[in-house]
């Protein structure tokens, strides 16, 4: 069984910029509540809105999202 999460920093990097959740929605084309789920682990956001959080924070993909746990072998 996996045990992988997905992890994200999106909430303290918008911090360090002051980003509001609406302001990362809109430069990503996301609502609000998109944010605020994915912000929390509710959601896992695809790899191309992804690419658009980290660029809209102006942060390497890795420094916002990360994986904790581990992929079950194939």
């Amino acid at each position: 069984m996996s045990t992988a999460v997905l992890k994200n920093s999106i909430r303290r990097l918008r911090f360090d910029r002051n980003m509001t959740q609406e302001e990362l929605a809109l430069r990503t084309g996301v609502s609000r509540q998109t944010i605020m789920s994915i912000e929390r682990g509710q959601t896992n956001p695809s790899v191309l809105l992804a690419f658009k959080i980290s660029t809209a924070l102006e942060s390497p993909l890795t420094e916002v999202f990360w994986m904790e746990g581990s992929l079950v072998p194939v």
